[in-house]
């Protein structure tokens, strides 16, 4: 089964389908890695945050596939927002990765009430991991439109991809439209809402339609409304059932049901980024 491929507005193109190892305990990281590479996966998200991407690093070269073929995104911790920071904390990230560069590098959250709400000048550091080839496109995640006019009138690159909470309940509209309108590629996280969705009358009912699983069709809305995702699981039958979501497709007026679960800022999850201020210890 393939993966279809978003292109970026810097040349470079991602897989639309990846794994995501949000919250896999570090010591479990490398086994479902390598189980989804096995599967076909062919794009891994991972953060310095998660603690886990010496376990991504393993997998990867532990499944005899060349590093090319594997799509590597991290993203930068809260507690190294200042450039120096930030740099030291990139080569952390390589050195615990085990790879010379990463596919895609993201500022993780804007965090506009610390560091003096100064995100521009770290989003110029990543700048120069594009430059010298250790990252081979940068973008953001959990930026809101203001975020990305600001580092539009301040700085020359546009932001690859922005990695935003989206999912039936919470469809992030204005920063959706935002980044279709800039070249940028929207990346979901929590796209199933943390299950949350996957009971709603109106997913299942497409869901027994198809003769599809509720997480299949809400990650096949996803794909077919153009946004990259990134399910995470630990067992590897979900792991494979997440996997097999491009041999079918939901008809328009399914479709359109699905994009009517839209609850607004009522539907959000996860922190506004707003507000946002969390900094590990």
């Amino acid at each position: 089964m393939s993966i279809p491929n978003i292109e970026l507005n810097d040349g470079h193109s991602i897989p639309q389908l990846g794994f995501g190892v949000f919250q896999i305990d570090p010591a479990e990281t490398e086994r479902p890695v390598r189980v989804a590479l096995e599967i076909g996966y062919r794009h891994i998200d991972t953060a310095e945050m998660y603690g886990n991407e010496r376990g991504v690093g393993e997998a990867i070269r532990g499944s005899g596939l060349d590093r090319g073929e594997v799509y590597v995104t991290s993203k930068l911790n809260n507690s190294f927002h200042e450039p120096d920071e930030a740099r030291k904390a990139f080569d952390r990230s390589l050195s615990e990765l085990g790879f010379d560069y990463v596919d895609l590098f993201l500022i993780h959250w804007p965090l506009p009430t610390l560091y003096d709400g100064d995100y521009v000048s770290t989003w110029k550091t990543l700048e120069e991991f594009k430059a010298d080839g250790r990252s081979r496109s940068i973008g953001v995640s959990n930026f809101q439109v203001e975020h990305l006019e600001r580092l539009a009138a301040e700085t020359d690159t546009v932001p690859a991809a922005n990695q935003i909470e989206l999912h039936p309940y919470f469809q992030n509209r204005e920063v959706r439209s935002y980044d279709e309108e800039h070249g940028i590629a929207t990346e979901a996280w929590s796209p199933i809402a943390q299950g949350d969705v996957l009971d709603d009358p109106v997913v299942t009912a497409i869901a027994a339609k198809l003769g599809r699983t509720p997480a299949q069709v809400v990650l096949r809305w996803h794909v077919q409304r153009g946004n990259v995702v990134f399910p995470k699981s630990v067992t590897p039958e979900r792991i494979r059932e997440n996997f097999e979501i491009f041999d079918f497709e939901i008809e328009p007026a399914d479709l359109e049901q699905i994009d009517g679960l839209d609850r607004g800022e009522a539907g959000r999850i996860g922190p506004n980024p707003d507000q946002m201020a969390y900094v590990p210890d």
